[in-house]
């Protein structure tokens, strides 16, 4: 059913972004953020975003302007981009 392929999907993300796939990364990201875990989700755009995935550097900057990521995080994803 929908449930497991949900699983499915999260799993074959998982597996992807550990073998350094940005864009896994950032789908993680946005996953976790729609589940409201707003410090996994900001770890996994701040990797994308050193990978070089311009889309989780975005993310990270609106969500930085609202005040919903640190200062220190922002500087952390400038960084390594």
């Amino acid at each position: 059913g929908v449930e497991k392929d949900e699983k499915m999907r999260l799993y074959h993300l998982e597996k992807a972004a550990i073998g350094g796939h940005p864009g896994a990364r950032y789908n993680l990201a946005c996953h976790e953020w729609r589940n409201k875990r707003f410090d996994r989700a900001v770890k996994h755009f701040i990797i994308a975003a050193n990978l070089g995935y311009d889309k989780s550097l975005e993310s990270l900057k609106k969500s930085y302007r609202r005040g919903l990521v640190s200062k220190e995080d922002f500087a952390a994803a400038l960084r390594g981009y």
